[in-house]
C-alpha cells in the first residue's frame, strides 16, 4: 500500500509521485481488458465460397469493434488440414496431400486478405507446433485414461468426417449433409464423452449464454447431451494424412482433436508448460463458428478442456448460414459465389457491408447479386454516398471548406443529436449481442436520418439570405459532425469507407467514445474535396453481363468435364452406347477434375476418355470395372487430352457423383438399346 503525507507534500509533489507510480506499473487496473476471438478453422477442400467468408468478416467487425473501445483483442482464423477427404482429393488432382493443402490454404489466406481481415494469427494444423502439442494433448488423455482402445463399426460419411448409428440417419443418409454413408470397421481410440455428460450438462445450464443463440443451447441440451453421448472416435487406421499417433504407428489423430486444439495451440498450450500468450488470452471470450459444427464446439471441445484441466470458452456463437437465393451454395447446383469475384465487381466494402447487414442473427440470410445491387445503391450510392458528397460540397461552396461554429440552434437539431446518440446506442448493443444486421442498420437509420434533416433545414435556401448565414454555418456544422459520427459507427464494418470519410472531413479517425459526444469536430476544420463513395450501379446492365458470363463459364466446364459436343432432342435417337471395360485409368496433370480412362469397347482399339470424376474416384477404384461409354462423340482435347466420348454417371447429391457400371458378364462392345 502507497501512503501519501499530504500535509507535507504539495500537489506538485503529488503528481510527480502518482507519475512514478504510473511507471512501475503498480496501477494495474489501467491494463487493457483482454478479448480472445476465433473463427472455425477452414476445411482445405477447396477454395471457399462467399458463404464461407461471411464468419472471417463478421469476426473481423466485432474484433474491430472491441479494439475501437480499448480491448488488448487477439484474432484467430486458420485452416484444417487433415483428414480422408484431403487424402482422396490429393490423389485424384495427382499430387501429394501436403501440396494440396498448401495450394488451397493459399486461397483461403488470400481471400482473409482480400476482404481486409486484421486477424492477428493464421494457424494451419500442419504447422509443426501445432502437431506435437496434438501429440502431446493425445498422449495425456490416454496415459490418464480419458482415450482408450476399440474397435469401431458403423456408417461414415467421408465428406461430414462422422461416424453414426443407424438411428442418427435421416432417410438412411448423413443427418449433417444429405450425403451416402458407408459401413466402416477398424481398431481407434475413443474420447471417453460420457465420462464427462453430467459435467457438461450442468455447466451448460449454470453458465445461460455459453451456447448462444438460445436455440442452438436447446438442441445441444435436449437432442445430443441429454439422451446420452457416446464415445468418440478419434484416431483412424483406414487413411494416413493426419497426425500420427506417437505410440501407435498405425493410427493418425482424427479430426476434432487435431481440429479443435488449435484454438488453444495457437497461443503456445503445451501440457507440459504453456506460453504467456496462453496464460494471458485463454479462455477465449468467443468462438465464432457456423451453426452446423456447433455440436463439436459445445460437447467434444468442452469435454477435451476438462480431461485436460483447461478453462472452458466463454461463449460459443453458432451463426446461421448464407444462402443463394433460398438454396445452400452447390458446385453442382452451379449456384456458387466467390468472394473475389464479388469485390472486382462491388469492391471490399461494399461486399463486407451486404454480408453484415443481410444475415439475420438467428436465421438464415441470403445472398443474390439483385439483392445485392438494391442495397448497394440504396444504402450505400443514395444513403451514405450521397449524404457524405452533398455536405461535403455545401460546405467548400458556401464557407470555402472550412467549418463554422454552430452558434445558431434551430429547429430540427435536437432531434438529428438524439439519432446520434440512438444510433450510437443501438450499434453498441447489438453488436455486443453480434446481431450484425441490428448493428448495421442502427448505423443507416441514423444516416437517413441526417438526409432528412438536409431537407427539413434547406441549406441552400439559408445560402440565399446572407442573415441567415450563421444558422447555415450551424446545420453544415451538424451535418459535418454527424458525418463524423457515421465514420467511427462504420469503421468496424467498412474500414477504408471510414477513411475516406475522415480524409474529406480533414481529421483523424475519432476514437469510440467520441460518438457519445455531438461536437466533437473542431470549428475551423477545414474539409478537402469528396469524390463520390459509392458510384450508382446499372442493374440491368450488370445483370445481362454476369448471367452471360455465367454461360460461358457453364458450357466451358461441361465442356471441361465431360468433352461431350451438345445434340438436341430431336438427335436423341444417334447417340451410341457401348459397354466398355476400363484397362487402365490415370490422373490428367494441370487437371484436378479430370481422369484419363482407357477403354476396351470391344472395337479391337484402345479408346481414350477424358472424364471428369477425380474427385470421387481414384484410378484404383476403376480399373478393370464395365461402364457404359457414348462413344459416337466427336473428339474433343481437354488439358490435352483427346477425348473420344463419354462415360455415363449420375449426380445423387450436391456433391457426388456416382458412374454407373454394369455387369461384368455383360461382353465389351455390347450396344445399350
Amino acid at each position: 500500500m502507497v501512503y501519501y503525507y499530504l500535509y507535507t507534500v504539495n500537489a506538485h509533489n503529488i503528481l510527480k509521485r502518482f507519475a512514478a507510480i504510473f511507471q512501475k506499473g503498480a496501477f494495474f487496473m489501467c491494463e487493457k481488458p483482454k478479448f480472445y476471438i476465433t473463427t472455425a478453422i477452414a476445411y482445405t477442400s477447396r477454395k471457399p465460397h462467399i458463404g464461407n467468408s461471411y464468419e472471417i468478416v463478421l469476426t473481423d467487425a466485432i474484433a474491430r469493434f472491441k479494439r475501437m473501445q480499448g480491448y488488448d483483442v487477439f484474432f484467430l482464423t486458420g485452416t484444417d488440414e487433415h483428414g480422408q477427404k484431403i487424402e482422396e482429393y490429393a490423389k485424384a488432382a495427382g499430387v501429394s496431400p501436403k501440396e494440396y493443402v498448401d495450394k488451397v490454404a493459399s486461397e483461403i489466406k488470400g481471400i482473409c486478405d482480400l476482404l481486409n481481415t486484421t486477424y492477428d494469427k493464421f494457424i494451419r494444423t500442419t504447422d509443426d507446433y501445432h502437431e506435437k502439442a496434438v501429440q502431446k494433448i493425445f498422449k495425456k488423455l490416454y496415459e490418464q485414461g480419458d482415450i482408450y482402445k476399440s474397435e469401431y463399426e458403423g456408417l461414415y460419411c467421408t465428406p461430414c468426417e462422422s461416424f453414426w448409428t443407424e438411428s442418427q440417419l435421416v432417410d438412411g443418409k448423413c443427418p449433417d449433409c444429405g450425403r451416402e454413408v458407408k459401413k466402416a470397421k477398424e481398431e481407434a481410440y475413443f474420447l471417453r464423452l460420457s465420462k464427462y455428460q453430467k459435467q457438461l450438462e450442468e455447466f451448460i445450464e449454470s453458465n445461460e449464454n455459453f451456447i448462444y443463440p438460445e436455440a442452438r443451447k436447446k438442441e445441444m441440451l435436449n437432442n445430443f447431451i441429454k439422451p446420452g453421448l457416446q464415445d468418440l472416435c478419434v484416431s483412424r487406421t483406414s487413411f494416413k494424412w493426419g497426425i500420427p499417433v506417437t505410440f501407435d504407428d498405425n493410427h493418425v489423430i482424427y479430426v476434432w482433436i487435431d481440429a479443435l486444439s488449435n484454438y488453444i495451440t495457437a497461443l503456445g498450450y503445451d501440457p507440459d508448460g504453456s506460453g504467456d500468450l496462453y496464460k494471458k488470452y485463454w479462455p477465449a471470450d468467443v468462438h465464432i463458428i457456423g451453426k452446423d459444427i456447433v455440436r463439436f464446439h459445445t460437447i467434444y471441445w468442452p469435454i477435451m478442456l476438462m480431461a485436460l484441466g483447461e478453462p472452458l470458452p466463454k461463449q460459443v456463437y453458432g451463426h446461421p448460414w448464407l444462402l443463394v437465393g433460398e438454396d445452400k451454395m452447390s458446385k453442382s447446383k452451379g449456384n456458387v459465389i466467390y468472394a473475389d469475384d464479388l469485390t472486382e465487381i462491388f469492391g471490399v466494402d461494399a461486399v463486407r457491408y451486404y454480408l453484415l447487414s443481410e444475415m439475420p442473427h438467428a436465421n438464415d440470410g441470403s445472398i443474390t447479386h439483385e439483392s445485392m445491387i438494391e442495397r448497394y445503391n440504396s444504402d450505400l450510392a443514395n444513403t451514405l454516398g450521397n449524404l457524405v458528397n452533398r455536405t461535403i460540397a455545401m460546405q467548400n461552396k458556401y464557407f470555402g471548406g472550412v467549418a463554422a461554429s454552430p452558434d445558431c440552434p434551430g429547429e430540427f437539431d435536437e432531434s438529428l443529436k438524439a439519432a446520434a446518440a440512438a444510433a450510437a446506442d443501438g450499434f453498441e448493443k447489438n453488436i455486443a449481442q453480434y446481431k450484425m444486421s441490428d448493428a448495421v442498420e442502427s448505423v443507416m437509420t441514423f444516416a437517413r436520418r441526417c438526409n432528412k434533416y438536409i431537407d427539413e433545414t434547406m441549406p441552400w435556401a439559408l445560402a440565399k439570405d446572407e442573415s441567415r448565414k450563421g444558422r447555415l454555418g450551424t446545420v453544415l456544422y451538424n451535418l459535418l459532425e454527424s458525418i463524423r459520427i457515421l465514420s467511427v459507427l462504420i469503421a468496424p464494418l467498412m474500414p477504408e469507407t471510414s477513411l475516406k470519410i475522415t480524409g474529406f472531413l480533414g481529421i483523424e479517425p475519432s476514437g469510440w467514445d467520441s460518438v457519445k459526444t455531438f461536437g466533437v469536430l473542431a470549428p475551423g476544420t477545414r474539409v478537402g474535396e469528396a469524390t463520390p463513395l459509392f458510384s450508382r450501379i446499372d442493374g440491368e446492365k450488370l445483370l445481362s453481363q454476369l448471367h452471360e458470363k455465367a454461360e460461358k463459364e457453364k458450357s466451358a466446364e461441361s465442356a471441361e468435364i465431360e468433352g461431350v459436343a451438345q445434340i438436341g432432342i430431336e438427335d436423341f435417337m444417334k447417340v451410341e452406347l457401348k459397354v466398355a471395360e476400363i484397362k487402365d485409368c490415370e490422373p490428367v496433370k494441370r487437371a484436378n477434375k479430370l481422369l484419363k480412362l482407357t477403354l476396351d469397347d470391344g472395337s479391337g482399339k484402345d479408346r481414350i476418355v477424358a472424364s471428369g470424376i477425380a474427385k470421387w474416384y481414384s484410378p484404383d477404384d476403376l480399373k478393370g470395372k464395365k461402364v457404359i461409354v457414348v462413344s459416337n462423340l466427336k473428339p474433343a482435347v481437354l488439358c490435352k487430352v483427346e477425348s473420344n466420348g463419354m462415360i455415363l454417371a449420375a449426380d445423387v447429391s450436391d456433391d457426388d457423383c456416382k458412374v454407373i457400371f454394369v455387369d461384368g458378364s455383360i461382353p465389351n462392345g455390347a450396344k445399350i438399346r
